[in-house]
């Protein structure tokens, strides 16, 4: 297991106290996991955050109480590119508004191509993210030039983070899914209805696009029937008029036990 070199709090870094100990590091300890070489030449790793009782971190669509992470892996030698793949987050609620993420203990593992044939991997870089209790914070984590194992045992952690990978559509067996936009001067209406059977517990639908900078609404949802309804409001953070790529809309359904990724929403 390779620890993460640093472990320090943006707050901290901008302030330029370094000789002082960040009190929330204490919170949250992280690693990487560094998983197996695949047929392909790919190679499968971890990062696995563990955080104390009552703190949580984030997912890629955060809600908006939410920090987004962000990812730089430029300091990688013989690494074409890094893949994140998501595991199924939690719902969870603070002061009033919805956030996405997980709490304890996040592994979170990464899908890493080679740039070339032959040469050993190795990777390098930045992870912001956001761990939250009754504050938020900041955090960047860091590894430093960490060689990849060109072998490795499958990691059961790794392994049951790919499994808890939201479902495809077809593998639910969605009927169907259309969006209707309903325009407006500064923000657009949005309404997708969803013919898939129901995946227990309180459903939640998750927007998201694939312009950055869009801002989209915490959706409302319900169900009719074997139809799930979600409406919500986009809106360009610049204030100015848009166009809406309904190819690039992805929606995520957040069940008590399950979650469905939808790429794509027709119109009706």
């Amino acid at each position: 297991m390779k620890m993460i070199r640093r472990l320090t709090t943006l707050i901290a870094a901008l302030a330029a106290v370094p000789a002082l100990a960040n009190p929330y590091d204490a919170h949250v300890s992280a690693r990487l996991l560094p998983g197996w070489q695949q047929a392909d030449g790919s190679h499968v790793a971890a990062l696995e955050v563990t955080l104390s009782d009552g703190w949580k971190t984030y997912w890629r669509a955060p809600g908006d109480a939410g920090v987004p992470p962000v990812f730089s892996w430029s300091g990688s030698r013989n690494v074409h590119s890094v893949q994140v793949i998501w595991p199924r987050p939690e719902v969870f609620y603070q002061n009033g508004m919805r956030s996405i993420g997980y709490s304890k203990r996040m592994v979170l593992p990464l899908r890493i191509e080679p740039r070339g044939n032959g040469g050993q991997m190795q990777l390098d870089g930045d992870i912001q993210i956001g761990i939250c209790s009754d504050v938020c914070v900041p955090m960047t984590l860091s590894l430093d030039a960490v060689q990849l194992p060109d072998q490795g045992r499958r990691d059961p952690a790794i392994a049951a983070a790919l499994a808890d990978r939201p479902y495809s559509g077809r593998e639910v067996g969605l009927r169907d899914v259309s969006c209707a936009v309903e325009p407006g001067p500064k923000k657009m209406r949005l309404r997708a209805e969803i013919d898939m059977p129901a995946i227990g517990g309180t459903e939640h639908v998750v927007f998201e696009t694939s312009n950055p900078a869009i801002w989209i609404a915490e959706a409302k949802t319900r169900r009719e029937g074997n139809r799930l309804i979600a409406e919500t409001e986009l809106m360009q953070m610049n204030g100015q008029p848009f166009a809406l790529d309904r190819s690039g809309l992805r929606l995520t359904v957040l069940g008590a036990d399950r979650a469905v990724d939808i790429q794509g929403c027709p119109a009706r």
